[in-house]
């Protein structure tokens, strides 16, 4: 597997984990930095060594969550379209895993709380250590795709785009909304669907296979 995980040590790690059950239990309130300490079992002192100011715990914690989408590193020499589609399969059932845990799905809400109060930082860490990380891993497997000659495209903003949104469609929305339903959450179905579909919109027919 590539790494995907932020440059933490285990005991951060754990910390982090700590910070984000944490969130999920008691909300933004509970998310303070004597809170995380108490729960992680560690100091305020090593807190701001680690992570800064709460925001930087916030970015960390997003940061944390983005690494849980993996995509599987290979030579593009290696590829073919099956192991192509299987690490798409992959990145699209750990996408959907991530964005429908409580912990996200707690992130999300809180952002969108705090997204017309001055100062709040919460959706810009959301985008930068959040999104972008996945979308900038995500791109560069579509790269390697492309230069194995198994997909085509002109811009590859399009092409994420569309993966994500054939993954996602408004899934997230509805369960940010407590609106979807437990058929819903078939995952694995759901990511070979949009796998299919992907590689029907954007796969080369000559590279079926090797």
């Amino acid at each position: 597997m590539s790494s995907t995980q932020p440059d933490f040590s285990p005991r951060q790690n754990a910390v982090l984990d700590s910070a984000l059950r944490l969130l999920v239990s008691g909300g933004e309130k509970a998310l303070t930095t004597a809170g995380v300490a108490r729960a992680a079992n560690c100091s305020k002192e090593s807190l701001y060594k680690w992570f800064g100011d709460r925001d930087g715990l916030l970015a960390a914690m997003i940061g944390f969550q983005a690494s849980k989408v993996r995509t599987e590193s290979a030579e593009t020499a290696a590829l073919d379209r099956e192991s192509f589609a299987a690490r798409l399969t992959v990145f699209a059932r750990d996408l959907m895993d991530v964005l429908a845990s409580d912990v996200s799905l707690a992130l999300n809400r809180l952002a969108i709380g705090q997204a017309s109060r001055e100062g709040s930082h919460l959706g810009q860490a959301l985008e930068e250590s959040g999104r972008r990380q996945i979308r900038r891993r995500a791109g560069a497997l579509l790269g390697k795709g492309r230069e194995a000659g198994l997909i085509a495209y002109d811009d590859a903003d399009e092409a994420y785009e569309t993966l994500y949104g054939l993954i996602v469609t408004d899934l997230h929305l509805r369960l940010l909304l407590g609106a979807a339903t437990a058929g819903d959450k078939d995952f694995g179905e759901r990511a070979g669907r949009a796998v299919a579909a992907f590689l029907a919109l954007y796969g080369r027919e000559g590279k079926a296979g090797r």
